[in-house]
């Protein structure tokens, strides 16, 4: 799978809920290869970004599947861990809000609240369950993406539209961006 595969919004499948995976299949651990693929394609053309994570309903597949990069400070690191079923048990620390982008919000971040510290359980490649707690960046891509396996976007989370939304210029430094003006020429819809 490529960059293309990656599905933005409007389509309706990022607004529902993915399914519990019930055994780990050849099928299941080809959709993780994919989704590995399809983030590194997208991460391969753009200078300024890494690929953080990706769930599988960013590949329109309604598994509860996502996978998250295992170094986010070296882009030449491809590897990421997949995380089946993931769940947040705890949510701990303080809410704090940070830029956010998302792969299936074509150009567009925004400041999100997000608990900086929470416990997780999923499950790993080999069936068993793992349980851990998660800090700062990272505990942020996880709540991201466990957003994404419930229908929720980042963008959902912005209740303050005015000034909220940014885009990245050539240079990779945020600029503000006229949301209303890039849902109106991008048909992204707004719950």
């Amino acid at each position: 799978m490529t960059k293309e595969d990656i599905i933005t919004l409007p389509n309706p499948h990022l607004r529902e809920k993915s399914t519990r995976v019930r055994e780990i299949t050849e099928e299941v651990l080809g959709l993780i290869e994919e989704m590995t693929n399809a983030a590194v394609d997208w991460e391969n053309s753009r200078p300024h970004e890494i690929s953080a994570a990706l769930a599988a309903v960013q590949l329109d597949r309604m598994d509860r599947v996502v996978i998250v990069r295992g170094d986010f400070d070296d882009k030449e690191d491809k590897g990421f861990t997949a995380l089946i079923n993931p769940e947040i048990v705890k949510y701990e620390g303080t809410l704090e809000s940070d830029y956010e982008g998302c792969l299936s919000v074509s150009n567009v971040y925004g400041k999100v609240p997000r608990y900086t510290k929470i416990r997780v359980k999923a499950v790993d490649i080999d069936g068993n369950e793992v349980r851990f707690k998660a800090e700062g960046f990272l505990a942020r891509v996880i709540q991201h993406e466990i957003d994404h396996t419930q229908g929720i976007v980042f963008i959902d989370h912005i209740k303050d539209q005015a000034d909220a939304f940014y885009t990245l210029d050539e240079k990779g430094e945020l600029q503000p961006l006229d949301f209303n003006e890039h849902v109106k020429n991008n048909h992204i819809l707004w719950d």
